[in-house]
């Protein structure tokens, strides 16, 4: 042992710069431990009903679609989620709801997360018709099929077909899921016609106001297979027979009181982005949780102690000359 402490005093700066080279290494292998956390599970749910392809909204100062806005708004939520949180995707159309896949972490699987989000759009819807409450029910039993609990926001513009009366209302005092429920408003304020596209995409007028027909507030009660649309459907003829839509707030902000829920309107701003972060950890996760920059700052440590016995020699040095 003696021997091996008089080495060291003799080279003890050889010895700390082979322990910090040992550190970087260990740092390059990426060292993990696993932890239990809370930590952030989002179900981002976006509703693709033909209605979010009204222009109504602004990005760089250009209008886009109410589709290409929750896209963006998504994509903003993954890129300011720390590494930890968790991300699933998921589409609403017609009464129902489907899960794209299942929680991701979002620095494993950032690239993927994002490409999916990329290609969400309306002929994902497989029916007509948009009822949101029916969705909220629906999204309560894909909460079921989740491995941990989540916080969901779902991004739609309240735009209903049918409208909701006395008759058509769903009851959702049974809903279990509304603490863990956020309406994100997507659209603006003054009333705009809808764009009607066939299948392949293709702009072809505006939708009707014959709500009989069309239900032009989403794909259309008689339009239930994108394959199988006419090449030029019918779309309205003037101006005064397109139908009309803009962001039902007041209809969103009733169906979050009714479920105890959230709303809040969907803005490409930092005030958004910090709300949607600032939400209580939905979920607890064992986590693979990285101690790299433990391994990098005791590296840093000792190539600072190499230098302590020069700074402690000029120190005792100018206090005995009195410089």
């Amino acid at each position: 042992m003696k021997k091996v402490l008089a080495f060291l005093q003799d080279n003890y700066e050889a010895a700390l710069y082979l322990g910090a080279v040992l550190l970087l290494l260990l740092a390059i292998f990426k060292p993990q431990i696993q932890l239990r956390q809370e930590v952030h599970n989002y179900l981002l749910l976006a509703d693709v009903s033909q209605s979010m392809n009204a222009e109504d909204v602004r990005i760089n100062k250009q209008n886009v679609s109410r589709m290409a806005y929750t896209r963006q708004l998504m994509k903003k939520i993954v890129e300011t989620s720390p590494c930890g949180t968790y991300i699933s995707l998921g589409v609403f159309a017609a009464e129902d709801v489907a899960l794209l896949f299942m929680p991701l972490e979002v620095c494993a699987n950032y690239d993927v997360i994002n490409d999916s989000i990329d290609h969400l759009e309306w002929r994902m819807g497989w029916r007509g018709n948009s009822r949101l409450s029916f969705g909220v029910k629906a999204a309560s039993t894909v909460f079921d099929s989740l491995n941990a609990p989540a916080q969901l926001l779902f991004f739609t513009d309240g735009d209903e077909a049918p409208k909701v009366n006395a008759i058509n209302k769903l009851d959702l005092s049974g809903v279990q899921i509304g603490k863990n429920v956020t309406f994100v408003g997507i659209g603006g304020h003054e009333p705009v016609p809808i764009p009607r596209y066939n299948s392949n995409d293709k702009w072809v007028g505006y939708w009707s106001s014959d709500a009989k027909e069309n239900s032009a507030g989403a794909v259309g009660v008689t339009y239930s297979d994108t394959s199988k649309d006419d090449p030029d459907p019918v779309v309205a003829y003037a101006e005064y027979d397109r139908y009309l839509s803009q962001l039902d707030d007041e209809y969103l902000k009733s169906l979050a009181t009714e479920i105890g829920g959230q709303y809040i309107e969907g803005a490409d701003k930092p005030d958004f982005y910090n709300y949607v972060q600032q939400q209580k950890p939905a979920a607890s996760f064992v986590t693979a949780y990285s101690v790299r920059w433990l391994f990098l700052l005791l590296a840093a440590a000792l190539i600072v102690l190499t230098y302590v016995p020069n700074i402690l020699f000029r120190y005792a040095f100018m206090r005995k000359t009195g410089a």
